[in-house]
Formats: C-alpha cells, structure tokens, sequence
C-alpha cells in the first residue's frame, strides 16, 4: 500500500493553516472521529495530553466544551461552536480558548476551522482549513506548537483507526 499522504500548509498572507490528511478508513469512521465526543476524547490531544469532552451537542448553533488535560491534571479549556453542517460531509467551527463553563474572555482570538470528508477506494481525505483573524494570533498558535501537535493527534486518530 502507498503511503497515506499528509500535507500542512501555513499562508502568513491569509492568516490560514491547510491540512490535508489520508486515513485508511471507510469515510463513516473517520467523520464519527471528529464529530462523537467518545471518540474525539481518544485522540483529540497530543500524548501526554489527554482530551475531556465536559460537553457536546453536535448540530447547527451545538458547542463542544473540552479540556485539554496535562499529566499533572491541569486544565486547558476550549470550545468548538458548529456553525454549519453537512452531514458526513463537512462542517464549520469556530474554535476559541475559555474557561470550565465556556466563557470566552475578551481579546481571546478564534479561529474558523472548515472540514471537508471525501473518500476513494477505502480511503478518506480529510481536508481542514483554518483562519485566523490576524497573522499575530496565527504566529502565536505556532509559537505554541501547533503544527507538531495537530500532527501527532491525526496520526494517533490512524493509529485508532
């Protein structure tokens, strides 16, 4: 079998990060993977690092209220609010950082987050593409190791495939 192709792509011009990423499974798993918080919980954070889901209503105008979870059990609180859904073929988010209960402090930037679900021959193509409102906020999710973490989640969700 080929490999399963990765790309990630950063654009400082257009504030925007594109990730593509091949899974060998059927495009049903995959899009369960990103969408069903039992699942996301699996991979959705780079080991040590373990993700909690407090809450999730996937739908139009549904959030997902999730922690990151250190090994010393510290709490990094983020949400994801769905904005616009295709089923089993994309959706919208905007991501942003908050508090336990959801609370987004002002000046916290978000982020646009669009996921496309495709699939060929048992593979599924996932597409993601992210903006950010301005380059400083995008510098600052590199600066915090962006890239080497949504890396190692997506090959922990293969891994879990």
């Amino acid at each position: 079998m080929n490999p399963l192709f990765f790309d990630l792509t950063v654009d400082k011009n257009s504030n925007t990060v594109s990730i593509t990423r091949e899974f060998a499974a059927d495009k049903s798993l995959v899009w369960d993977a990103f969408t069903k918080k039992e699942i996301l919980d699996q991979w959705w954070a780079p080991k040590p690092y373990r993700s909690e889901t407090k809450t999730m209503d996937f739908k139009e105008g549904g959030f997902r209220l999730y922690a990151m979870v250190s090994p010393k059990d510290e709490r990094h609180w983020a949400r994801e609010d769905y904005e616009k859904i295709d089923a089993s073929e994309s959706f919208t988010a905007s991501k942003t950082f908050c508090d336990e209960n959801g609370v987004v402090a002002s000046g916290i930037p978000s982020s646009m987050w669009k996921h496309h679900f495709s699939e060929k021959v048992s593979v599924t193509t996932v597409n993601i593409d992210i903006r950010y409102e301005n380059a400083a906020h995008l510098e600052k999710m590199i600066e915090m190791g962006f890239k080497e973490g949504i890396t190692v989640c997506l090959n922990q969700l293969e891994a879990l495939l």
